[in-house]
């Protein structure tokens, strides 16, 4: 089966062995469009707008999520780059699901890391094939994204906790294992030294996080986050992130289209 030209089969072997590829390229005809609906959703942050710094620490942590349809650029992004294809080609899926975009910033001299965690946790939604999509719009090599090979397919999720306060996501709930300490462990941590519009794609039940941002320019990332045929709604013990408050499904149901958009079904 031919894959797209961005990428190679041992991309998609590779995906699906260790859970975690980088593309290069992937939106390098979009940075600037990219960047322009960064700059829009900074100046006009959405209700899930975070600060990611507490009081007394240096340079400054920004994030939003689930942007897109408010925001020109982001949409056109989305449904115009080579992103869907992409993605159906390393899920080995059929159709693509947009679930949510994720824009974030560290300022120069943001020295607190984005802590270690997986995705899926967060999410109501469960199923072998997803994607997330991490791309910075600025050079980085210290402030790349880090993900640990192989975690998508460890025995229990890592325990969801809250950026800033570190309590547990969902209090009481015993089915997850301690957010563990990958360097400390000698466990397999993947990094790439990035240019503008390079991605790293990764399956939600990676665990990842990032350095701080001591270098002299910015390091502003737009994620995207996809979901193949066999992605469905689950309940978790508590309200999601992100929440989407009022959609209404129920568990093992594909999520609403008019929510939740197919933008490639093959």
């Amino acid at each position: 089966m031919m894959v797209h030209p961005l990428i190679t089969q041992k991309h998609v072997d590779d995906y699906q062995h260790d859970g975690v590829v980088l593309i290069k390229g992937l939106f390098k005809d979009h940075v600037e469009e990219l960047r322009a609906g960064v700059e829009t959703n900074m100046a006009d942050p959405g209700p899930y707008a975070a600060e990611n710094l507490k009081e007394g620490e240096q340079g400054r942590f920004f994030d939003d999520y689930c942007n897109w349809t408010r925001i020109p650029e982001f949409e056109n992004v989305i449904r115009h780059s080579p992103v869907a294809a992409v993605a159906a080609d390393l899920m080995q899926s059929k159709s693509v699901q947009v679930f949510h975009d994720h824009v974030l910033v560290k300022e120069p001299g943001t020295s607190k890391p984005t802590p270690w965690h997986q995705d899926g946790p967060y999410y109501f939604v469960e199923g072998q094939q997803t994607v997330s999509f991490w791309a910075p719009l600025d050079p980085v090599t210290e402030a790349s994204l880090r993900c640990v090979a192989g975690s998508h397919q460890w025995e229990k999720p890592v325990l969801p906790t809250r950026w800033l306060s570190e309590e547990d996501f969902y209090a009481g709930e015993d089915i997850y294992m301690p957010v563990p300490d990958p360097d400390a462990e000698n466990m397999k941590v993947v990094e790439w030294a990035m240019e503008p519009g390079d991605a790293v794609a990764f399956n939600y039940k990676i665990l990842h996080g990032a350095r701080g941002n001591n270098a002299p320019c910015r390091r502003r990332a737009f994620s995207l986050r996809l979901l193949g045929d066999d992605a469905r709604y689950v309940e978790r013990a508590g309200p999601t992130s992100p929440p989407f408050p009022g959609h209404g499904m129920k568990a093992g149901e594909k999520l609403r289209e008019d929510w939740f958009p197919t933008i490639l079904n093959g």
